[in-house]
């Protein structure tokens, strides 16, 4: 079950969620009644070939909990992750202790070491501006991890800044090109890139909860886009690979399932072709079916193309 979308040479387009361990993806995603054995991880992996890492964020992961990640997804051979950097770096800036690096890299270093590290992304708020203190500290940083394959998420307009990218090339630093809300001084969509590795990334557009303060976390992603929506971000995606070597497209927008929805709709976009999907999903968004087909239903002799 293929899902990697080729263009030419090495280029490569990876497309898939953010993260896998949703209560809400339940009866949505996964089948409601799964039982003990069931394991969400290696179940996405039939569909998609990369998926983000999103718990890195908050908690960095163990050598042993990257073994175990790399082994559940071993069937689909092609598979690469990319995981977030702790939040201790980049929201909460002068806090991390050497015991942070540490951590994160004991966890990375086994993922990379198994084949399964794609990119590590630096994910920073809308509050990290370009002044001379954060340029610093983002020079700092980078050269702390540069032995990784690094991509940059910022999100205030400030650092929309020709000599930044030019910079960023230097080091050899992608930079994540991203779909938010936008509000005063947001950065705006693009198809920029720094390095050879391309990063998409789609955050929704619930503009009423994105900067409420009290708004739950899941609230701020509850968002599904339309294929009108996507369309121009399918060329930007398909700009972002033509200039790399391997790009990654992640939908984040991860409330009820509708990140992995549209996972489906942009790869069938892009190959033009319906793709397989996980079968629950279809009862709740029947509309996939212009895109997807469920799992269960595939067969060799059914036709695959767009009508």
């Amino acid at each position: 079950m293929e899902t990697l979308v080729n263009l030419g040479t090495k280029k490569k387009i990876r497309v898939g969620p953010a993260g896998w361990s949703y209560k809400d993806w339940e009866g949505v995603v996964y089948p409601e009644k799964s039982g003990g054995k069931f394991d969400p991880l290696e179940y996405l992996a039939r569909f998609f070939d990369t998926i983000e890492i999103n718990s890195s964020f908050y908690r960095p992961f163990t050598a042993s909990t990257a073994k175990s990640w790399a082994r559940r997804v071993a069937a689909a051979a092609d598979f690469v992750f990319t995981a977030k950097l702790h939040r201790v770096f980049t929201h909460e800036r002068g806090k991390a202790i050497a015991e942070d690096e540490q951590a994160v890299r004991e966890g990375m270093d086994a993922l990379a070491r198994e084949g399964k590290l794609g990119a590590v992304l630096i994910q920073f708020p809308w509050s990290f501006k370009n002044t001379d203190d954060d340029r610093l500290y983002l020079t700092k940083l980078l050269g702390r991890f540069k032995d990784y394959p690094l991509v940059l998420e910022i999100r205030h307009s400030s650092w929309n800044n020709p000599q930044i990218y030019e910079w960023l090339e230097e080091l050899g630093v992608g930079i994540c090109n991203i779909d938010q809300p936008l509000f005063s001084k947001s950065i705006k969509p693009s198809d920029l890139v720094t390095s050879q590795i391309g990063y998409v990334r789609l955050h929704g557009r619930n503009y009423q909860d994105w900067f409420r303060e009290k708004a739950p976390r899941d609230d701020r992603y509850n968002y599904l886009y339309s294929l009108d929506e996507l369309e121009p971000w399918i060329t930007r995606i398909k700009e972002v690979a033509a200039k790399t070597n391997e790009s990654y497209v992640i939908t984040n927008n991860h409330f009820r399932g509708q990140a992995v929805v549209n996972a489906l709709e942009i790869k069938a976009t892009l190959t033009e072709q319906r793709v397989v999907g996980p079968a629950p999903l279809f009862q709740k968004y029947p509309a996939l079916m212009d895109s997807a087909v469920p799992e269960r239903e595939i067969s060799e002799a059914e036709p695959r193309l767009f009508s």
